[in-house]
């Protein structure tokens, strides 16, 4: 991982160079203009809800709010990584989102997503073995100096290609998952009481 982004990432995340952050932008971009990407639904570096995950049914991808980019800022888009597995995991692509401060409510459809790795154009689920240890997931957000034509359905390298070369600020927020293990849990027929 480039050393500048190791300064931005909470140091236990893995140094995973497949980022799409670590391909697309740069020290200077990270917070350019005071961009800054937070979630009502878990603090920086903190844990992800199960209701935004697979070990929650009805889960829902979690919600997103962005102060306003830089000015010459065309288009906003979001990709969501998980930095503990090869690839990395593709959670989310998400294009189309005005140039201003704004938000993604939890659950709610983007204007435009693409295929997560998967090969889905929804919120890919974290569905993590239960003997893994806590996996980081990056939610990153890129200010765009033009508006994107990829229609929904786009390829994460889709998406990486036209968003190479026109990224002018960069955020990113983090937050760690780890498989619950309730469900492992059995009674112990041994000591039922039940005739």
């Amino acid at each position: 991982m480039a050393d500048w982004l190791a300064s931005v990432l909470p140091a236990d995340t893995p140094a995973n160079p497949g980022l799409t952050i670590a391909r697309l932008a740069s020290e200077k971009m990270m917070g350019r203009g005071g961009l800054k990407l937070t979630s009502p639904a878990f603090a920086a570096g903190g844990e992800l809800d199960p209701c935004f995950t697979a070990d929650e049914e009805d889960a829902v991808a979690p919600p997103l709010e962005w102060t306003a980019p830089p000015p010459g800022a065309m288009e906003m888009a979001v990709i969501v990584e998980d930095a503990s597995s090869d690839g990395p995991t593709c959670h989310w692509a998400v294009w189309g989102l005005s140039a201003q401060k704004g938000k993604l409510l939890e659950g709610e459809t983007p204007p435009r997503v693409g295929k997560n790795s998967l090969g889905d154009s929804e919120w890919l689920l974290p569905a993590l073995p239960k003997d893994d240890p806590p996996h980081t997931f990056v939610f990153q957000l890129f200010a765009l100096d033009l508006p994107l034509t990829l229609m929904p359905g786009a390829t994460r390298e889709q998406l990486f290609e036209a968003l190479e070369g026109h990224v002018v600020a960069a955020a990113v927020l983090t937050a760690t998952y780890q498989a619950s293990d309730q469900d492992d849990e059995a009674w112990d027929d041994d000591d039922d009481d039940f005739a």
